[in-house]
């Protein structure tokens, strides 16, 4: 049997708003989806916007926030060294991947949106009937991306990412660009949600979305009985 090839697209964007804080990936909604694939036999590939090391969320290198995957992916010198070597999201090309990954944190929020690059990658991504998977905030990725009738991928579909509930216990609602929720049932979206931090994942067709860092095993496992399927 051929092996399956899985692109993960990571931020590049560091910045958390003006509070002069740092942002980026959230390392469990990497570590987890990395691990639960890779051991799996699937074939995994990494890409950013702008190629090399994605930023890191400080906050997510944090005791409180380690599991399992990220303690593992701290000693794991194969990983760490195809992290800081991430391709260029201008030089991948939806042919060479069964299925596409969005880990979360904050970053994607700034500079996952509006990407021409990754816009353009979901839309070859469905065309070609492949999964897109998407968590936490990761799912902003999806919000300008349409069919082929002008109209939101989202629209009418089932879907889950970051609550606002959620993004008040943080206390970023103020720093945030847009409340994730609130954008995607302004597309028409049928919004799902659980309890904070709780694992929730949804699959709705070809688009599959998680909720929190804490869904992100739950993201990969759906998308791996998908393209085993």
């Amino acid at each position: 049997m051929k092996a399956k090839h899985v692109l993960f697209v990571l931020t590049s964007h560091a910045q958390l708003g003006n509070t002069g804080e740092k942002t980026g990936f959230w390392v469990e909604e990497f570590a987890a989806p990395y691990y639960a694939l890779s051991d799996a036999g699937i074939s995994v590939v990494l890409a950013s916007p702008k190629g090399g090391q994605p930023p890191i969320d400080p906050k997510s290198e944090l005791a409180d926030f380690q599991t399992e995957a990220t303690i593992r992916l701290s000693t794991d010198t194969e990983a760490q060294a195809r992290l800081s070597n991430t391709m260029p999201l201008s030089e991948v090309k939806a042919d060479d991947f069964d299925a596409i990954f969005y880990p979360g944190g904050h970053g994607p929020l700034w500079d996952l949106v509006d990407n021409t690059d990754s816009i353009q990658l979901i839309k070859q991504f469905l065309k070609q009937n492949k999964p897109v998977s998407v968590v936490c905030h990761a799912t902003a990725a999806l919000l300008h991306v349409t069919d082929d009738l002008g109209q939101p991928i989202v629209k009418g579909k089932t879907v889950t990412g970051f609550s606002n509930q959620e993004e008040e216990a943080v206390q970023l609602v103020d720093i945030v660009p847009f409340l994730l929720e609130d954008e995607l049932k302004a597309r028409g979206a049928d919004y799902q949600k659980v309890a904070d931090w709780q694992a929730f994942a949804v699959q709705d067709g070809l688009l599959i979305s998680g909720q929190n860092p804490a869904s992100s095993e739950l993201v990969a496992k759906k998308l791996l009985e998908h393209i085993e399927a």
